[in-house]
């Protein structure tokens, strides 16, 4: 198994830290290493066999799987802002391979749209595909650079003190385009009417969980343009990511700690003071950050006193848990050379209508899949044949809804019992027909495959829905004021893609919005240190 961190035992933390992180995702991660370089001793507590959140490894019959991380925008130069956070985190440690320079390829029916490196070049295609509609494509790409040049000021407001967030967030959309909050479909249907072209602009929406006729603009505007540079991937694989971070809070004196699950938040006199554990053991701190999700924190790890003081039970009614997914790892024989393995992810829909084939979708499982995704991590890391030569991996995901196997929730891990298997081989065979009729070569090479269900993600991240990308990115869900940083609870803070949001970019976001509120007077230092870093000599 591809472990990071270090299994909890009572004895092995310290009496008191500066700060608790209750989460190793790269939210949690983040904030905890850059309070780390601040000069605060923290622990991390994850509750997994190894950290990382959606951004570990895993590895089965001789090959290995990321989890989450199949992509990531904006790190390809060294002083991309995201690039600029990793290096910092990691001290340089995280090195960062370039995808094809056709990153995604759109497949509607018989047709497919690559998506090209380089905002002119998308551009450009786009017009030679519809050349009826390039003055829609025009407002289209001007508007995505409006609406994603406005998260800054969207979310300004997260990195300030509660009550100047309040009165910030008054005034917000005076300061940013009200397209942010409008669905997706409603922008594009207001630039254009043609159908195939709305369908191949939001050909990633499964990047956020969400079709076009639900999605607010905003997520939308700021995954298309993370991606307008290309992909890249983490080289030696996304297990990587928390291997490099580690090392940063332990040289502060901290620690990572796994096999650590949390009960439940300990407050005494209205604050946060530590969170006693699942074996009745207790870690005490001064600031509590949670990295476990909105739902979860204030739902269940929040005592029920304090969720009824804080109103939490309504708050939580205004949001939803986003769709859970099915994930197909199939390992292969043969190198991505010979088997002609590309680094270019693939978007497989049957038809133009992503919401009707959704909504098919979820009324009858047994049906058509209303979108598939295939990514190729063994070709996109550079590494790979030096630890694995002779096999590559492929990955298919698809939405799914957690009703379908909620059922089996209260069984245990791998021991859920014939009718389980059965709906998931019922699955497993959809989707490895759905690879091989895009990559009928693989149809003989596969060595072996398993799949991953809503249980799957509830099991090992903890998400009770099973979900996949925390709370739903719906515009009701971006008005929540009390989606803040720093929660009523003094000395509790709330991090990760939650509090900005979906994606490892967006959870990376939520990591340094939370470090900055907490550091108050001196949030200034966060983005100096950002600003001011050298890699080590």
């Amino acid at each position: 198994m591809k472990r990071t961190g270090r299994r909890y035992r009572p004895g092995r933390a310290a009496e008191h830290y500066d700060v608790i992180v209750i989460g190793s995702g790269i939210g949690g991660l983040a904030c905890a290493a850059l309070l780390s370089k601040l000069g605060r001793k923290v622990c991390v507590l994850e509750q997994h066999y190894t950290a990382g959140g959606f951004t570990h490894s895993y590895e089965r019959e001789g090959y290995e799987w990321d989890v989450g991380v199949h992509y990531v925008g904006e790190v390809h130069k060294p002083h991309a802002p995201l690039r600029r956070i990793f290096d910092v985190i990691s001290d340089g440690r995280i090195q960062w391979a370039p995808m094809d320079a056709v990153y995604d390829r759109i497949i509607i029916g018989e047709r497919h749209y690559d998506f090209v490196a380089g905002r002119d070049n998308l551009m450009a295609d786009l017009k030679r595909w519809f050349p009826q509609e390039t003055a829609a494509i025009d407002a289209y790409f001007a508007l995505v650079q409006r609406v994603s040049g406005s998260m800054k000021d969207f979310f300004s407001g997260q990195a300030m003190p509660r009550a100047m967030a309040s009165v910030y967030n008054s005034v917000r959309k005076l300061r940013v385009p009200k397209e942010c909050l409008q669905t997706t479909r409603q922008v594009l249907e207001s630039l254009t009417q043609n159908q195939e072209l709305i369908a191949v602009l939001t050909g990633q929406w499964g990047d956020y969980g969400l079709v076009p006729r639900d999605a607010a603009f905003l997520m939308h505007a700021a995954l298309v343009k993370h991606y307008f540079a290309g992909g890249n991937y983490p080289v030696g694989g996304s297990w990587k990511i928390a291997e490099g971070i580690i090392p940063t809070i332990r040289a502060a004196g901290g620690e990572v700690f796994t096999y650590a699950r949390v009960k439940q938040l300990l407050i005494e006199n209205g604050r946060a003071t530590g969170v006693s554990m699942e074996d009745g053991s207790t870690v005490r701190a001064a600031s509590v950050v949670s990295n476990a999700g909105a739902r979860l924190t204030f739902g269940q790890l929040l005592p029920a006193a304090e969720r009824e003081r804080h109103g939490y039970p309504a708050k939580l009614d205004k949001v939803s848990a986003s769709i859970g997914h099915l994930c197909l790892y199939a390992g292969f024989k043969g190198d991505a050379r010979e088997l002609g393995l590309p680094r270019t992810n693939l978007w497989v829909y049957p038809n133009a209508d992503h919401e009707g084939n959704y909504e098919k979708f979820l009324a009858d499982p047994k049906g058509p899949m209303a979108m598939m995704y295939i990514s190729f991590p063994s070709a996109k890391d550079p590494e790979w044949d030096q630890h694995y030569p002779g096999k590559s991996t492929v990955e298919v995901i698809t939405l799914a809804k957690y009703e379908w196997f909620e059922q089996w929730a209260d069984q245990t891990w791998n021991q859920r019992g014939e009718e389980y298997e059965a709906l998931k081989q019922h699955f497993m065979t959809q989707m490895l027909e759905g690879l091989f009729r895009q990559m009928p070569q693989l149809r003989d090479r596969l060595d072996y495959c398993e799949l991953s269900t809503p249980l799957s993600t509830q099991w090992f991240n903890m998400y009770d829905r099973g979900e996949l990308y925390g709370l739903d990115h719906d515009p009701q869900r971006f008005e929540q004021k009390w989606l803040h940083t720093i929660t009523p609870i003094k000395g509790l803070y709330l991090t990760g893609q939650d509090v900005v949001t979906a994606g490892v970019g967006g959870a990376l976001m939520g990591g340094v919005m939370t470090t900055a509120a907490m550091m108050g007077a001196k949030s200034m230092q966060v983005f100096k240190l950002l600003k001011t870093w050298q890699p080590p000599a």
